[in-house]
This record gives C-alpha cells, sequence and structure tokens, in this order.
C-alpha cells in the first residue's frame, strides 16, 4: 500500500538525532501558536497557575520531502512522533509535570512541513497580585523557548497573527471563576552571561475573576453589619441598649471573620485589600463601641460630677448646636430631658412626702414651715420649748435637703444635655468617615476593574 511504502521510503534511511537540514548554517524556524481552552485552577498561596492549552508547532524538515506523483498522490502522512526528530521546545515556568494526554503522531505533508499538535495541561509559577482581591486582573506568561539549541539553529516565530491570537476565545470554556480577557504574544532574544543568544516567544495570559460570589458571601454581610452599627447611633443613650447592641454587634463580626476567613487568599507577600477593609470595619465597631461608653458615662451618675465646665457649655452647648443645625438648645434638650424628669418623679414626690411626719404634727409646726421669720417669732414666743426649737432646725435641714437636691437635678440636666450634644456631634463625624472610606474603597475597586 502507499502508505506503507511511503512510510517506508521516509523513515529507512532517517537519523532523529540529528537536525534535519542539509547544509549545518541553515536555521530550523519552528512556528509555534497557542490557544486556551480552560483555566483550572489558581493557586495564589503557592503562586502557581493551572491552564489547559491547545499547542501547535510547525517546522519544515528537509529529509521528509517526497514527490506525491511516486505513492499514489499522497500529499500528507502521519509519522510516529518517536521517529522523528523535535524540537526541544519547553516552557520555562514549568514547575510540574502536567497530566497532558499522550499524542503519538505528527502530520508530515510532502513539502517536509511538519505539524506538531497536541493539548498541554500547564501547571507555571506566575506572580499571583491579589491586591485588588476579589476585582483582580491577573498576567501569567508562558514562555516557549528552545532548551538547547541557540538562535543560528533554531529560531522561533509566530504561527498566525497576533491581533488573531490575542481575541481567539473560540475553544476557550468561560463557565469556571476566571474569565478569559485576551492573549498577547511577544518575540525577544536573550542571553546569559553574554554567551550564544536564544530565541524565545512568550503569551501573556490575562484573566480576571468572576466576584459575584464573593461580593455576595464576603462584602454584602460586612455592609449590612455595619449599616446596623450606624443604625444602632439612634438608640437612646440613657437606656444602656445600646452598649448591649454595640457589643452583640462586635462579637457577630468576629464570628463573621473566622467563617470567611479560609475564603480569602493567603500569601506570604502581601495582605488583600479586602482583608484590610475588614480589619478597618473592625476597628470602626470599635470606635463605635468606644463612643458608646463614653456618652453613657457622661449621662449617668452624674451626682458624683462637677459642674459642667465653661468651656464645655460654650463649645458643646453653644458652638456645636449651631454646627449641627440645632438652633433651639431649650427646645432641643426638652425631648431629651422627658425621660429623665419622668424618671425622677416619682423619686421627688417620695422625698417631699417623707418630711411630712416631722412637720405638720400640730397646727403650731405647720405654721412654723411657712418660714424662717414666723418661726422665729412663734420661738421667741415659746420660750423655753425644747421641742419647738428641735422641730425648727430639722425644718432647716428639710429645706436645705431640697435645694441640693434641686442643685443636682440641674447639674444632671446639663450633663445629659451635654451627652446628647456630644452623641450627636460624634455621630456625624462617625458617619462622615465611614461614608468617605466606603466611598474611597468603592472607587478603588472600580477603577482597577475598569482598568
Amino acid at each position: 500500500p502507499a502508505l506503507r511504502r511511503l512510510s517506508h521510503h521516509l523513515l529507512a534511511h532517517y537519523q532523529k538525532g540529528t537536525r534535519p537540514v542539509r547544509d549545518w548554517r541553515t536555521t530550523t524556524n519552528v512556528a509555534i501558536d497557542l490557544m486556551v481552552y480552560a483555566i483550572l485552577s489558581v493557586d495564589e498561596k503557592d503562586q502557581v497557575l493551572t491552564t489547559y492549552i491547545w499547542y501547535r508547532q510547525h517546522w519544515t524538515d528537509e529529509f521528509l520531502k517526497w514527490d506525491p506523483a511516486r505513492f499514489d498522490n499522497l500529499t500528507q502522512i502521519s509519522l510516529p512522533v518517536e521517529s522523528i526528530w523535535v524540537p526541544d521546545i519547553l516552557i520555562n515556568e514549568f514547575v510540574d509535570v502536567g497530566k497532558s494526554p499522550h499524542v503519538p503522531y505528527v502530520y508530515v505533508s510532502h513539502h517536509g512541513e511538519v505539524q506538531n499538535l497536541k493539548p498541554i495541561q500547564v501547571m507555571t509559577a506566575c506572580s499571583l497580585d491579589i491586591y485588588n482581591f476579589p476585582f483582580d486582573v491577573q498576567n501569567c506568561s508562558l514562555t516557549f523557548t528552545s532548551w538547547l539549541h541557540h538562535i543560528r539553529d533554531i529560531n522561533l516565530s509566530l504561527w498566525r497573527q497576533p491581533e488573531l491570537v490575542k481575541f481567539d476565545q473560540s475553544v476557550f470554556m468561560n463557565q469556571g471563576e476566571w474569565e478569559l480577557l485576551y492573549v498577547l504574544s511577544h518575540f525577544q532574544e536573550f542571553s546569559v552571561k553574554s554567551s550564544d543568544s536564544y530565541a524565545e516567544m512568550k503569551f501573556y495570559v490575562v484573566i480576571r475573576r468572576r466576584p459575584l460570589f464573593y461580593t455576595v458571601s464576603l462584602l454584602l454581610p460586612s455592609i449590612f453589619l455595619m449599616v446596623m452599627d450606624i443604625v444602632g447611633f439612634y438608640l437612646p443613650p440613657h437606656s444602656g441598649e445600646r452598649v448591649s447592641f454595640k457589643i452583640t454587634l462586635l462579637l457577630g463580626y468576629s464570628v463573621f471573620l473566622i467563617i470567611v476567613s479560609d475564603t480569602l487568599p493567603a500569601t506570604a507577600v502581601g495582605t488583600p485589600l479586602i482583608g484590610i477593609y475588614f480589619v478597618v470595619c473592625m476597628a470602626l465597631l470599635v470606635i463605635s463601641l468606644t463612643e458608646t461608653i463614653l456618652i453613657v458615662c457622661l449621662v449617668h451618675k452624674q451626682d458624683l460630677q462637677p459642674h459642667v465646665p465653661g468651656w464645655v457649655k460654650h463649645l458643646l452647648l453653644e458652638r456645636a448646636t449651631i454646627l449641627l443645625c440645632v438652633r433651639d438648645r431649650k427646645k432641643f434638650s426638652q425631648s431629651r430631658m422627658q425621660t429623665l424628669d419622668t424618671s425622677r418623679q416619682v423619686e421627688n414626690n417620695d422625698s417631699t412626702a417623707k418630711p411630712a411626719p416631722y412637720v405638720c404634727e400640730d397646727l403650731r409646726e405647720c405654721g412654723a414651715v411657712g418660714g424662717t421669720r414666723s418661726a422665729l417669732a412663734f420661738a421667741g414666743r415659746a420660750e423655753g420649748s425644747a421641742a419647738l426649737q428641735e422641730v425648727l432646725r430639722e425644718t432647716m435641714a428639710i429645706r436645705q435637703l431640697l435645694e441640693k437636691r434641686e442643685e443636682f437635678r440641674d447639674l444632671a440636666r446639663e450633663w445629659l444635655q451635654v451627652g446628647y450634644v456630644l452623641d450627636v456631634l460624634l455621630f456625624r463625624v462617625y458617619l462622615a468617615a465611614v461614608l468617605a472610606y466606603s466611598i474611597t474603597l468603592g472607587t478603588l475597586w472600580s477603577v482597577w476593574r475598569d482598568a
């Protein structure tokens, strides 16, 4: 048969150990091509990219030519790859032997043109930049070069036009976490320690991560917790519920970080921006809790505190109210004081009711309560009465006690008003910081994604 006769004719005296040229000065030109089939995995910790590519080689073998008329017009034949010379072109970034299927044959035309087509699972080293995770774009190179032959023996070229290679996604499986943007090609010569030059062809595989899964599972829960922290500022600080609410949020955020820690990429060269985002959110929650504790300390236990300093009144009750667009300070504090007055009403009634058994035992004692002058006159007329003198001293003590209570009440009102004004001021500062941080982070991610 023609196939057997042609195969025997070509391989009978073929020497696969030498470069297939009749003149050793002739350079063997190898044209290569690459198509990305799938992105299998991206290992950020080990900095390894695993891809599945379709790789093609094309060169001319001067000892594999024949006349088709002598072999039943055969113009193309498949020969075993182990029986002919194959260029030693490897990928420089190889870090492990891939699980590539073995293709045992190559195609040879009657002009001596050899085509070697094979799929390769490539595990290559790649400098992965995860700072913009989950909106990151990775650029990994695949460098094809002859490991032994310099450029005078084997030269490399691109099989197709660079524009066709760049946007060719005809075989790409676009179903995984990564999407292929484009493949750039670049030819260059390099030399090691001023020795002979070598030809190399670089393919830059540019891929982008699909961020939808990470946005739903990482960013949105964190945003919801931060929104609840902002809403928690509307709880009245004197009730004491705000502190427990914010502590619960802080604990919930800590549990959330523990859950998502396995999802974040781990590398030894840097921290992704989303990790910094989580740390800043945790710091904002701590600052919010600290501010709440400060306000609660101001609006409680005012009896143990001194009078409000004058500069504090000037800054908070006058300047700050204007800054916060609160024109009427009394009207601002009226609704805030209502709860405090209601809670103290029962206590005041009890304190005013306690001296009744001591003051109004009879009509004479009730008259003594009317005023100090009438009590002194009555005491002068009832000279020698020890009981009336004792009633007078007790009456004066009760009057001083009530005046002291009224002074403490005014002091409590002042500190409570200072606490509420300071709470509104710190809340607006905190809200401005959160908004500025969110806008900055969103802008950076948008710019990096568009780039």
